[in-house]
């Protein structure tokens, strides 16, 4: 059997305040790929049609609370 030597990650801190959001940030920056694509065009509200909402997913929506309560 072979003795492996694994070196633990950093510790994470599950706690954290906004003053280390930036160093996450620039800790995951290198993972994320940016598409290469012109940018968006606004979309007319008349080519928007056919949005389904399934019944569950609005009663789960409907259950929860509104954002900072």
């Amino acid at each position: 059997m072979t003795n492996l030597e694994v070196q633990a990650p950093a510790p994470v801190d599950v706690e954290g305040d906004l003053a280390s959001l930036p160093g996450d940030g620039a800790r995951m920056a290198p993972h994320w790929v940016v598409p290469d694509r012109g940018a968006s065009r606004p979309v007319s509200p008349a080519l928007i049609h056919g949005v389904t909402v399934p019944p569950a997913s609005a009663r789960l929506l409907d259950a929860m609370s509104d954002y900072g309560d």
